[in-house]
């Protein structure tokens, strides 16, 4: 028995999914979406290489680039190389400040071990043979004043004083029991390249035993280094293979020791929201094989000691916790006063790598203004809605009654494709720019295609005699499988283009694809039961000369006078 169709109920469904999407967008209290660089302009960076470059290097530091700042939706920044020596960045938005910090990141990672720490000043303290660094007059015994490494699941007690971030295990591996009585804890500390001198202390190629008895040229040059007044970075250079001075992020220095785990070795990075055990943001990190053996070897000399790991991130120590388990499986954690956007920043810039190349610090940054004039911008738009008017009176003029079914189905797909945009933008950073405009209007093609697909199999149906309500479901039939296959290739088009496609382009396929699978909502869900509701009218079903389908606009031979057909 076939199954008798419900037009009404599928429209009822339609109108108030319809509904809901709007009332999404007033909860998002936003009712425009963004717009591309080309409608609205933005900000441009000019990233200037430093030294000579090859254009293989510089060609790869582009594609990161543009990875970091798409890699939160689809932002359209267009990102280019200019010569062997410039990357221009151009982000659409008046002010994206967290893009382009973001941008401008090294994202240069290390892990190396903390031997001293002290003040920010010259000659404020030293940790010679202590392996930790002391503040004179100011030592901290507590055991819970750094933040500390700890497996998950495994009790911590409520710290003193929190550092900025805090080092974690993702999953509890192993649990150490208690050490005995604590080493004192050192002070945070901030500062500049010792120059990587042996003496007659620990080899500096040996980590674990140097920071217990630094080299007296390293210990010098902490002694010597003062971190900047002003709260900036130090300016310092990163070598892996030599100790380091530095700051962090208070602006105390630290003596650290070679590095011994790279930010190469990290196979992901990804945010970490706050949940039910923590209320602040976090940043998930996943070590490969070998950087996951190293991080165990560390993981078994440090625990249960006051002996501090620092993340090194673009030579400034962002953390530089303590240990009280071991974390022998790669999966850790960065945790601490991250808000959001600091935590997207950084797990962005890891999760992309690091540049192949270095850029010259505080690169120009302008506002930019559109780069197509009011009148382009107005032009295309009123192309556009010629086309659509276009449509929609041949429509009318040759399926007549039919013709306002295609009216209404395309203002409701204009409708629902409007609030998708919007809450497309406000989610996942879609901006809208001219070739997406272009994407929209492509589309109005395919829908009508649908239209006229369907609706000339139902003329068929009718030619063979049957009545407009049978017509309707074996046309639908018929038809169905010929708009899924046709909204198919153009779906599978669009897709293919937007993951081979660069820069503006991936816009126009986002948007061609959107508005092919809205096709295929509205031609289900609106269409189809309102043509179902119409056949119910006489008006239609008995073929009036205004309907579309009339035996004159079939093409069949006049009723004889007084008789039927």
């Amino acid at each position: 028995m076939a199954r008798r169709p419900h037009p009404g109920r599928t429209l009822v469904v339609f109108f108030l999914g319809l509904l809901l999407s709007y009332g999404l967008v007033a909860v998002a209290g936003v009712w425009t979406p963004k717009l591309g660089l080309d409608l609205q302009g933005g900000t441009r960076i000019t990233l200037i290489a430093q030294g000579d470059v090859s254009t293989d290097r510089l060609a790869e530091a582009r594609g990161i680039i543009e990875d970091r700042v798409n890699g939160s939706g689809v932002a359209e920044a267009e990102v280019s190389t200019q010569g062997n020596k410039y990357v221009v960045v151009e982000i659409p938005g008046e002010s994206r400040r967290d893009l382009v910090e973001t941008v401008k990141r090294q994202a240069q990672m290390r892990f190396r071990l903390v031997a001293a720490q002290a003040a920010g000043t010259a000659g404020s303290g030293t940790g010679a043979g202590t392996g930790q660094g002391t503040v004179p007059g100011t030592p901290d015994t507590g055991t819970g004043t750094q933040p500390q490494v700890t497996p998950s699941g495994a009790p911590t007690s409520a710290p003193k004083r929190r550092a900025p971030y805090a080092w974690s295990d993702q999953t509890s591996s192993e649990t150490p029991s208690p050490s005995g009585t604590p080493t004192p804890a050192p002070e945070q500390g901030a500062g500049g390249d010792t120059g990587g001198g042996t003496g007659s202390q620990g080899a500096v190629d040996d980590p674990l035993t140097w920071i217990d008895n630094p080299d007296a040229a390293s210990l010098k040059a902490f002694e010597e280094f003062s971190c900047p007044t002003d709260g900036q970075p130090a300016k310092v250079v990163d070598d892996p293979d030599k100790p380091l001075v530095t700051c962090d992020q208070s602006g105390r220095k630290l003596l650290l020791s070679v590095a011994m785990i790279e930010g190469t070795d990290l196979a992901g990075a990804s945010t970490r929201p706050p949940d039910s055990q923590s209320v602040e943001w976090g940043v998930d990190l996943d070590f490969d094989r070998q950087g996951t053996e190293t991080f165990a070897e560390i993981s078994r000399a440090l625990v249960n000691t006051q002996k501090q790991f620092a993340i090194v991130l673009d030579g400034q120590v962002i953390s530089a916790p303590t240990m009280n388990g071991l974390i022998l499986d790669g999966n850790a954690q960065i945790t601490g006063q991250f808000t959001q956007t600091e935590a997207d920043s950084l797990s962005t810039s890891l999760k992309y790598g690091a540049l192949p190349i270095a850029f010259e610090k505080d690169p120009p940054v302008e506002l930019v203004g559109p780069s197509l004039a009011g009148n382009q911008l107005q032009a295309g738009i009123t192309a556009g809605l010629v086309g659509l008017v276009l449509v929609m009176l041949y429509c009318l003029a040759y399926y007549r009654g039919l013709g306002l079914v295609v009216i209404a189905s395309l203002l409701v797909a204009a409708a629902l494709t409007y609030a998708m945009v919007v809450l497309l933008s406000e989610a996942a950073g879609f901006t809208l720019s001219l070739p997406g405009i272009a994407g929209l209007i492509v589309a109005v093609g395919i829908t009508a295609d649908s239209f006229i697909v369907f609706f000339e199999r139902i003329r068929d149906e009718m030619r063979d005699g049957r009545s407009m309500r049978v017509a309707v479901e074996a046309g639908w039939v018929r038809a169905r499988n010929t708009c899924l296959a046709a909204d198919a290739v153009s779906l599978l088009a669009a897709v293919v283009l937007y993951v081979f496609a660069a820069g503006v382009v991936k816009g126009f396929a986002f948007a061609l694809g959107l508005s092919t699978v809205i096709d295929l909502v509205v031609f289900f869900w609106f269409t189809k039961p309102v043509v179902s509701y119409l056949a119910r009218y006489p008006f239609f079903n008995r073929g009036h000369a205004l309907s579309g389908l009339s035996r004159d606009t079939l093409g069949l031979e006049p009723r004889p006078a007084g008789g039927t057909a």
